[in-house]
């Protein structure tokens, strides 16, 4: 059996959404507050290889993390990786659009699972794109650790795959900004045949931790 170890990790705070739906708009993060990256850069493997979204806030998180670890790795960078696109409802304010949409709106997320935003894709869409890529990476860096700095949205999905979740259950899942979460991708022996990979989960939203000094 080989195991592919994935640490996800959500984007720094997006300060300049001031409520506002974002999706797949290219904003930039904060990533000011140094102890929080301090505390990620402790806790990942060395020899990783890197990959993150084609959106800036990622590329912005990743390398803020890097700053602090002596490794200068190359960030892959994959679109299947990004986060849901919410069409139309991106750059509305998030309490316009639950207002108007009343009970339609999920308590999660804002939209059940396989419901698409006008221009965009549903949860369930993006679920299919990760799985898709979380599958390729694995197999293109079989037996590596992966750190994949992402989305919300992103890892929830990857959440689901690992844990064979319905896509709606996979909505429930909490993920901070700067939290990381770790699952390992278990490959069969080749002479398995065609029998599925397993999966474990070893964490989900773990904050990195913080000195009670720190500003």
């Amino acid at each position: 059996m080989t195991t592919t170890r994935w640490w996800w990790i959500r984007h720094a705070p997006v300060t300049e959404a001031a409520g506002r739906i974002y999706g797949q708009q290219d904003l930039d993060c904060d990533v000011g507050f140094a102890p929080v990256f301090d505390g990620l850069a402790a806790l990942l493997p060395a020899d990783a290889v890197w990959v993150t979204s084609t959106l800036k806030r990622t590329h912005r998180t990743a390398e803020a993390i890097l700053e602090r670890r002596p490794e200068t790795p190359e960030l892959l960078q994959v679109q299947a990786l990004a986060e849901q696109h919410f069409g139309d409802w991106q750059g509305r304010h998030r309490d316009e659009l639950l207002a108007e949409r009343g009970d339609q709106w999920n308590r999660f997320w804002l939209a059940p699972a396989h419901e698409a935003a006008p221009g965009g894709e549903s949860f369930v869409d993006l679920l299919e794109r990760v799985h898709h890529a979380v599958e390729r990476l694995s197999a293109e860096h079989a037996g590596r650790d992966i750190v994949a700095v992402t989305h919300g949205g992103t890892i929830r999905a990857a959440l689901a795959v690992a844990l064979g979740l319905e896509p709606e259950r996979a909505l429930s899942f909490v993920v901070d900004n700067c939290s990381l979460s770790r699952v390992d991708h278990i490959a069969p022996p080749p002479e398995a045949g065609a029998e599925r990979p397993a999966w474990r989960v070893g964490l989900v939203n773990h904050a990195a931790r913080v000195p009670r000094d720190a500003d």
